[in-house]
């Protein structure tokens, strides 16, 4: 099996079908926003009205290869926007946001996220799935791989930190150089973001100033990794191994980061999606203390997306599928961890397809921008009348729970094979 960096789509996240683990009851949720394209973070703004990022289609301008080498290459254009949700109705009141995407729209990277400071300043990180060295040189002055601040009332911006020329300079992990941010929480005066290309956790100030990174996540080693069947369809034909051809026993793998959000217990809590082969039952929540040092708060889950704390000190999780991506099935999950550990599934597929985002709002509902990898498509619903069924620990469980806290995403290939670290939409 010929392994070359690859590019995954990524967007919503579920619990891993584990044996003897039971599906959620039927909950029910209300679609509040449809016609999305390539819908990302999401967040409430200080008006109470819920503001949600749009990656965009991209466009007809330059193009970047993508990190696999392989399939289409990814155009700019001005297709990114954040949108705002009022009393049932969508506006988009912040347009012409840099976009990349392959022809058809999918791939996307563009706005990912949007945070509102606590004097209701908005911050929106920008994406880019791809090689930062070909940025600035193929696509010109762009804020792809950016935090901006926007004006919503003159509709336009300013930019904050450049993330993936940070990655581009620095690569804190070693590997190949890649950037992808895909969300961020605000802190104080600091903006905390992981950079899911770059497979680490970054630090700048709200006026810019002392970027760095705090943190570099851990390659998984898999052993007996399950991968594609050789007759597998798929735009990555590197993924699928060859007809005859051993398969290793142990596989590298990246960590894929793909949220932030800070604790109760003032610790930042990180979620995994996992790079390829996106083993089930394999994406970890990590925990970021003081020292700067990841360590597993849980584990057991597959393909993370996002994570959220409300104000009881659960913990919400997203999950982009049950199962591994390349099989095609994307139903997702909202899984809650109390301050216990017990962990509850509230919505497990009935029309949750890879979901990108969730937030929680004044009224406790949880809100999730749903088909987040699907132009034209997306949606932000809000999840109702929920019965949950508690599941089992998983294999680690929850560590210390006592110091509780917990669209394309393009992944730089590990080692030994090399492969590319997905990189999501958040």
């Amino acid at each position: 099996m010929k392994l070359k960096p690859l590019t995954i789509t990524i967007l919503t996240f579920c619990v891993a079908t584990f044996s003897g683990m039971k599906a959620a009851s039927a909950a029910s949720f209300s679609v509040i926003a449809n016609g999305l394209y390539n819908a990302g973070g999401l967040s409430f703004g200080p008006d109470g009205n819920l503001y949600v990022t749009e990656a965009g289609i991209g466009g007809s301008g330059g193009c970047v290869p993508p990190p696999s080498g392989q399939g289409g290459s990814l155009c700019y254009g001005k297709s990114g926007a954040v949108t705002k949700i009022e009393n049932g109705k969508t506006e988009r009141i912040l347009t012409g946001l840099p976009s990349i995407a392959l022809p058809d729209g999918t791939g996307a990277g563009g706005p990912r996220d949007i945070q509102f400071d606590p004097k209701g300043k908005p911050y929106v990180l920008i994406g880019y799935g791809a090689n930062p060295t070909f940025r600035d040189r193929n696509l010109g002055n762009t804020d792809l791989g950016k935090i901006i601040a926007p004006d919503f009332n003159t509709n336009s911006w300013t930019s904050v930190a450049d993330l993936a020329n940070y990655e581009l300079a620095n690569n804190p992990d070693g590997n190949d150089v890649g950037s992808n941010p895909l969300g961020f929480v605000i802190d104080g005066n600091k903006l905390v973001a992981v950079d899911a290309g770059a497979n680490d956790l970054l630090s700048v100030n709200t006026a810019g100033s002392n970027l760095q990174a705090i943190t570099t996540f851990p390659q998984d080693i898999l052993t007996n990794p399950i991968f594609p069947p050789s007759d597998t369809p798929s735009n990555e034909p590197a993924q699928v191994p060859s007809q005859g051809e051993a398969v290793r026993s142990q596989f590298a793998s990246q960590a894929v980061p793909s949220s932030v959000t800070k604790g109760p217990d003032g610790a930042y809590y990180v979620s995994q999606f996992t790079g390829f082969p996106f083993p089930e039952g394999g994406a970890k929540i990590y925990r970021v203390g003081a020292d700067g040092k990841p360590t597993v708060f849980a584990d057991g889950f597959t393909q993370l997306t996002d994570l959220q704390f409300d104000p009881a000190g659960n913990l919400y999780a997203l999950q982009y599928a049950n199962q591994s991506a390349w099989k095609g099935d994307f139903d997702g999950s909202v899984i809650k961890i109390a301050p216990d550990g017990t962990r509850t599934t509230l919505l497990s597929g009935n029309g949750l397809e890879s979901p990108s985002a969730l937030t929680i709002g004044a009224d406790g509902a949880v809100y999730v921008t749903n088909r987040g990898d699907r132009p034209g498509l997306g949606q932000v619903i809000r999840i109702e009348n929920i019965k949950s069924v508690p599941e089992p620990d998983s294999v680690l469980g929850v560590l210390a729970i006592g110091a509780l806290g917990v669209g394309w995403l393009h992944k730089k290939r590990a080692t030994q094979p090399p492969i590319d670290r997905v990189v999501a939409l958040k």
